[in-house]
């Protein structure tokens, strides 16, 4: 007798991002530009912290919903740096975004339910849904409003079961920004029909113009779960630290669900990596200035050197991504064969939504003469596959 897999995590597709990367990483001498991985090292202070903390015993069970002393330091930081007054007891500290997201959707949704996400998104906005037996339901995006979300488009899937709607600012993988305006508008639409946002910030810190604005601060009165993540802003990708923030309305019942969501499926997040995560939010911030600035030279870099190769691209505003529009109706199939063919791994805009078919996704935590090197043998490849 074979083991039985429950229906949902067998409805819930790989990943096509990761499905590439795979491949990528069987290549031998493969460029890298197909994953959000920052290249550079997790500030010293950091790993210090960590170091420290374990060293001198902080090795036990913390509170579920996360250390005080770390909890009131991301507390400050929004003050800080996202211009929101949020108490500390309605944060709730988890493994990164992921970890944040999935308390979110576990918080809001039943299986049957569904949920709007933005089309093109990252992949786990929907494969998270599917895993809890929801269904996520893709809205377009207007490109010539600042990737404004398409109302019409969103009144036709709102239903009775639809319990939220979720969006991404910086976004993963265009790179628009939503203004303040922008959010504040999709807040009203969100109380309108009786709907709770859910806010990916994980990118907060990573914009590339002007700051960016988080949604807690453009519409207050909306009832939101907001995640943050320190992945991107400190280079910790792999040590799994973000957290969320219970906003508006009802946020206090918010934040006991989350608890209750946060104590039965992780117990608590790794207590040394929540000291050293303490010493990222109060230690010095430069580090995160640095890192931004490399994104941004490089942003400009590859937005100039794509043109000038005759690439079409969006000039993104935040986070790290080039979204590169392709003649192809299969960017996974093609994303393979460019791999094959030159050693350069982009991301296929398919993994992130049917918007994304005719793109690819080049990722800018990379060396610029990587990003260089990734343009110039797409461009080649392009001119070979349009050849007679």
């Amino acid at each position: 007798m074979s083991a039985r897999i429950s229906a949902e995590v067998a409805a819930t597709p790989a990943s096509g991002i990761r499905a590439l990367a795979n491949a990528a990483w069987a290549h031998p001498g493969a460029v890298h530009l197909e994953l959000g991985e920052p290249d550079f090292a997790t500030p010293g202070h950091i790993v210090e912290a960590l170091a420290r903390a374990a060293h001198d015993g902080h090795t036990r069970y913390g509170p579920s919903v996360g250390l005080p002393a770390l909890r009131a330091a991301a507390a400050e930081k929004l003050q800080r740096d996202n211009a929101i007054d949020v108490p500390a007891d309605q944060l709730v500290v988890t493994a990164g975004g992921v970890g944040g997201l999935t308390a979110a959707y576990r918080t809001l949704l039943s299986a049957g339910d569904e949920i709007l996400v933005p089309d093109p998104g990252w992949t786990n906005f929907t494969t998270i849904a599917t895993m809890l037996g929801a269904t996520a339901r893709g809205y377009r995006l207007v490109e010539e409003q600042n990737f404004r979300p398409d109302y019409d488009h969103l009144a036709t899937l709102a239903g009775p079961r639809t319990r939220a709607i979720l969006i991404n600012s910086p976004a993963n993988p265009v790179g628009y920004q939503w203004s303040a305006a922008q959010q504040a508008e999709l807040g009203e639409w969100a109380n309108r029909h009786g709907l709770t946002v859910i806010a990916d910030e994980c990118y907060d810190q990573l914009w590339l113009d002007e700051p960016a604005t988080t949604f807690a601060a453009a519409a207050p009165d909306t009832p939101a779960i907001t995640v943050f993540s320190l992945s991107k802003s400190y280079a910790m990708t792999g040590w799994r630290l973000g957290y969320a923030v219970a906003s508006g309305p009802g946020g206090a019942q918010l934040t006991q669900a989350l608890a209750r969501v946060q104590e039965a499926t992780a117990s608590c997040v790794s207590t040394p990596t929540q000291h050293a995560g303490i010493a990222a939010l109060t230690g010095p911030q430069d580090c995160v200035g640095q890192m931004r600035a490399a994104y941004r030279q490089r942003r400009d870099l590859a937005v100039t050197r794509a043109a000038t190769l005759g690439l079409t691209a969006v000039r993104p505003a935040g986070a790290f991504y080039l979204w590169i529009c392709v003649p192809a109706d299969d960017t996974s199939a093609m994303a393979l064969q460019l791999l094959r063919d030159t050693g350069i791994a982009l991301a296929p805009g398919g993994a992130f939504g049917a918007a994304g078919r005719d793109r690819l996704r080049l990722s800018l935590a990379a060396a610029p003469a990587d990003i260089d090197h990734g343009l110039t043998g797409l461009a080649g490849f392009l001119a070979t596959r349009s050849s007679p």
